[in-house]
């Protein structure tokens, strides 16, 4: 089903490539975006990104079928309520959020609950920079998205955010809100604090411009993420502080172990340690790739 009016609430890397991937694929008629920054506004409007702009949430929702919200974490529950009164009986609205229980108590916090029409989603693709000049129609093909849908969601409602995610050739997927949580804190939300982490690390470090200068490329591709947007991490790492702060407690006995192997000299458990983990990414991850 065609989209006629995509609202998209935060046009940067993510609300952008999805517009740009409707909008390639013929699957959206006219777009409006909607955010604080008014140059990367226009920029949008001048790539052709989207048709019209507002700063207004409860201007750019009026008459829209499909809402997209591409904002921070922090941000969602002040998003609901400036659409709240201003949303179209057909109106379906969908989010990005890297985190689904507090985009999902955003929603009830305004609504009551969280409204049949809602689908919460996040699409699991992205790079380090940000804005919409880094958006590409390319960006969710044939990556997951997952979506989250609760018991009181209108099955209709999920039938067309999945057809709108599988229109930018993407893979769609569902999970419990709490599933994805635990998941994502482990395969996403670990290894940014990492590469925040070390990256911080070193920078405080005396000798840091030196230890800079000689960095390889694996330290470049290892803290890639690091550039990533501080504020939409700083909401991430709130939202699933839980579930976030287990896989750091668990990642943090596996490195006190590591570090206690190579104190002592112990080559055989360190070898036993790096076979493991080169199997397991071999098996699973570039599995998943191919």
């Amino acid at each position: 089903m065609k989209i006629k009016r995509l609202a998209v609430i935060g046009v940067g890397l993510i609300g952008g490539s999805l517009a740009r991937a409707l909008r390639q694929a013929g699957a959206v008629g006219e777009i409006i975006g909607c955010g604080r920054g008014r140059e990367n506004l226009e920029k949008a409007l001048e790539l052709g990104v989207i048709d019209k702009w507002t700063h207004d949430i409860g201007e750019a929702v009026e008459g829209a079928d499909m809402i997209f919200l591409g904002i921070p974490l922090g941000a969602m529950e002040a998003a609901f309520a400036q659409m709240k009164d201003h949303l179209a009986d057909n109106a379906v609205i969908t989010d990005g959020g890297s985190t689904k229980a507090s985009v999902v108590a955003a929603a009830s916090a305004v609504f009551g609950e969280a409204p049949a029409n809602f689908v919460p989603g996040h699409p699991i693709a992205g790079t380090e920079r940000n804005g919409v000049e880094a958006s590409f129609a390319d960006l969710y093909k044939q990556r997951r998205v997952i979506i989250t849908p609760l018991e009181q969601t209108d099955p209709d409602a999920i039938n067309r955010v999945r057809a709108m995610w599988q229109a930018c050739g993407a893979q769609v997927t569902e999970m419990s809100v709490s599933h994805h949580d635990e998941v994502l804190a482990a395969t996403s939300h670990l290894p940014h604090m990492l590469a925040f982490g070390l990256v911080d690390t070193l920078s405080r470090m005396k000798e840091n411009d030196e230890i800079f200068r000689y960095a390889a490329g694996g330290f470049r591709d290892f803290t890639r993420i690091a550039s990533s947007n501080p504020v939409m991490w700083r909401d991430v790492c709130v939202a699933n502080g839980a579930a976030l702060s287990k896989m750091l407690a668990a990642f943090a006995a596996e490195m006190s172990d590591l570090a206690e192997t190579i104190s002592r000299g112990d080559g055989e458990h360190l070898l036993e340690i790096f076979e493991r983990a080169k199997a397991a990414r071999d098996r699973f991850v570039d599995g998943v790739d191919n």
